[in-house]
């Protein structure tokens, strides 16, 4: 007979994703469980890019130094077709963005998020698989096994499948999985190589035929280390996992879907060697090869990303080619968004709405991702036709953004502010304070807190930020702290709340602050209000959509 247990919250899936949502529910005294069914972290170099906005969230939770001292830059790319260099792509964002584009194994990524997790004491329980659940008004109820045969019967308050392309959770709610399939294979290898080109450079090398087309195709991704790099490149007959799959009469995954790592036969660094030997920009041999494998690229969405109090994410819900290095990051916020939906909704706090809001904000944007990496995989980057800048700042997942959200309080349609509710909270530097001698920047403030009332000003106009304190306070049940930001050598009339002046006047350049403005940031880093002026009966409006009264 199974054994019962509880718990706030299972996540199934100990991937980036999984361990992150789990991170941030811990880190918000959210009960959960981790659970997945592999015996070990996989040593792969699957995802490698991780991108500014990932890193924005990872400064958040409290994590980023530990990713940034184990993660390498990614500077650029350079492009070869028919052995000649085509051009340079530098990867460089605004200066008031904090974060570059780095570059990371998998593995290691997983390696960090899971000692975060340890921190807080909850560890992965793994070779435990999930065999099914069922939802009811107040809980779930899943049935998870072990590797010895054990069973036990868990029950919680949500459950959510981080589970991967062929999700149990997804299967289970029996939401549909819409897509398609690339034709061809790749294989992936993690090599080192010993080329004089610039460090921190990816690489794409290319051969066109005479009909135009490219019929062969290298794409390398600087990784830690002394010359190593994450290989990828087109799968010749003999390697084709395919075939050995048609031949042996056996699908992808058991449900069609033919998405990521393959088993069949590994390629050997002579196959890496024979891809070098055709496309690398200067003659180079391969050594040192950690790992290698075939892989499938698949392009599918769910129809919505929960019911009731079950829920997917990351490739649960949405797969798709890895250009531009979009799908774990992604996923991972995925997780942000859902996670203080979930602690809110465990302590009581949420209206009805909030975990709706998972399935309307996050949705779209995995809409959105999957056709723009389906587009750039079969046209190039140049598919789009925006300018460098915004190019390079949607590859950052910087302009992810929830104007639409029912969660947010929405401008008036002529309201000429440039930065809206739904828009991520720009940082910005400059700020001192009163004791501390260096400045500091906006997101050191917003580290590690959730709701967050940022108050500019002394308010010609609207209600006094004591007024707004108190509001936030008795408004959210303790649950939104409160920061003045004051104007550069303006005095503090109001004391008991902390505060920092924007000495080089970047927060009301950033924020459009004029002379007094109050904005509400939610703890994934999103606006949910901008009030101008501040005014309590503003603030009570925004924090309805959110909180319970």
């Amino acid at each position: 007979m199974a054994r019962s247990e509880s718990t706030d919250v299972l996540v199934v899936g100990a991937g980036p994703v999984g361990l992150t949502l789990a991170a941030e529910l811990r880190r918000a005294g959210v009960a959960c469980r981790i659970v997945d069914r592999l015996p070990a972290r996989l040593p792969y170099a699957k995802a490698v890019g991780v991108q500014p906005r990932t890193l924005e969230l990872f400064e958040r939770m409290g994590l980023v130094r530990e990713v940034l001292d184990a993660a390498v830059p990614m500077r650029g790319q350079l492009t070869y077709e028919n052995g000649a260099e085509q051009g340079r792509v530098e990867l460089v964002l605004p200066p008031e963005v904090p974060y570059g584009f780095a570059a990371l194994p998998q593995c290691d990524t997983e390696r960090l998020l899971e000692e975060f997790l340890g921190r807080y004491g909850t560890g992965i329980e793994r070779s435990t698989a999930l065999v099914g659940f069922a939802q009811d008004p107040a809980g779930v109820t899943s049935r998870l096994t072990t590797t010895s045969g054990d069973e036990v019967e868990v029950r919680s308050r949500f459950l959510v499948g981080c589970d991967g392309a062929h999700s149990a959770v997804r299967k289970g709610l029996g939401l549909s999985f819409e897509g398609g399939a690339f034709p061809e294979e790749y294989m992936l290898a993690d090599v080192e190589v010993g080329w004089d080109l610039p460090a921190g450079y990816g690489v794409r090398s290319m051969h066109r035929g005479e009909d135009g087309a490219i019929d062969d195709l290298l794409v390398c991704i600087p990784l830690p280390g002394n010359g190593r790099y994450r290989m990828s490149m087109l799968v010749p007959p003999e390697l084709s996992a395919a075939r050995q799959a048609e031949a042996a009469g056996a699908a992808g995954g058991g449900d069609g879907v033919t998405h990521g790592l393959e088993g069949g036969t590994a390629p050997a660094l002579p196959d890496i060697q024979k891809v070098l030997d055709r496309l690398a920009p200067e003659p180079v041999t391969a050594s040192a090869l950690r790992w290698s494998s075939v892989f499938r690229i698949s392009h599918r969405l769910v129809d919505r990303y929960g019911e009731g109090r079950v829920f997917v994410a990351g490739d649960a819900a949405h797969i798709h080619p890895p250009t531009g290095a979009q799908g774990m990051n992604t996923g991972i916020q995925d997780a942000c968004n859902l996670a203080w939906k979930l602690a809110l909704a465990v302590e009581g706090a949420a209206g009805p709405q909030v975990l709706a809001g998972y399935d309307a904000e996050r949705h779209p944007v995995g809409e959105e991702v999957v056709g723009r990496t389906v587009r750039h995989a079969a046209e190039g980057v140049q598919a789009d036709p925006d300018d460098r800048e915004t190019l390079l700042l949607r590859e950052a997942q910087l302009l992810v953004g929830y104007r639409e959200s029912p969660l947010v309080t929405p401008l008036a349609p002529d309201d000429p502010a440039p930065l809206r509710p739904g828009d991520r909270a720009p940082d910005c530097g400059g700020l001192t304070g009163d004791i501390a001698a260096h400045p500091v920047r906006l997101f050191d403030l917003l580290r590690g807190r959730g709701h967050v009332l940022l108050v500019y000003g002394d308010h010609p106009a609207g209600d006094t930020p004591l007024d707004l304190a108190s509001a936030a306070r008795e408004l959210t049940g303790g649950r939104m702290d409160t920061h003045r930001i004051l104007p550069a050598g303006a005095p503090d009339r109001w004391t008991g709340i902390p505060h920092h002046h924007d000495s080089r006047g970047e927060f009301a350049l950033q924020y459009g602050s004029g002379e007094g403005a109050a904005f509400v940031v939610r703890p994934d880093g999103y606006l949910t209000a901008c009030l101008r002026p501040p005014t309590v009966a503003g603030l009570k409006e925004a924090v309805a959509r959110v909180f319970l009264p």
